[in-house]
């Protein structure tokens, strides 16, 4: 069965390889929905070559592809014409939030909360949360099945 709790996952919590790895493999649950959109992924893709030049594109495409085809429906498409209307205090952080509204989401993981104030986010029923946070909020919720999550995270 799976929950109709939906998160957006921000570039910046998929850029470290391990919690990426995590936030997969927590993702496969079926805890909840996780989404993101294109856009995302290349922000991502784009700064971990920029910081590790050792690493080919190709390989960032497969785990692209990889992380696509693995979590269900997790592309979100479609919320462009939002983007113009959501406000933030910056203008490059406001197709997360398009993509939130439109998918349905209620939470944004992103380490960056200071690029999504609450005052703001409220307006669009979505709140912002630290990676650490969301995942102690699911052990609480769901211990076993996190546990169970993190024991194959690599």
């Amino acid at each position: 069965m799976s929950s109709h709790f939906t998160v957006i996952y921000d570039a910046c919590v998929l850029y470290p390889a391990p919690l990426r790895d995590l936030l997969m493999r927590l993702a496969l649950t079926d805890l909840y929905r996780a989404r993101w959109t294109d856009r995302i992924h290349d922000e991502w893709t784009r700064n971990v070559l920029k910081q590790r030049p050792d690493l080919k594109a190709e390989d960032l495409e497969r785990t692209r592809s990889l992380m696509n085809a693995h979590v269900r429906d997790s592309v979100v498409t479609g919320f462009e014409h939002l983007i113009p209307s959501v406000e933030l205090p910056d203008a490059d952080d406001r197709h997360v939030v398009a993509a939130a509204i439109h998918s349905g989401a209620s939470l944004i993981v992103t380490f960056n909360l200071k690029d999504f104030p609450p005052d703001q986010l409220k307006r669009y029923n979505l709140d912002a949360r630290h990676p650490d946070d969301f995942i102690f909020d699911l052990l609480d919720l769901h211990g076993a099945r996190v546990c169970e999550a993190a024991a194959n995270h690599r």
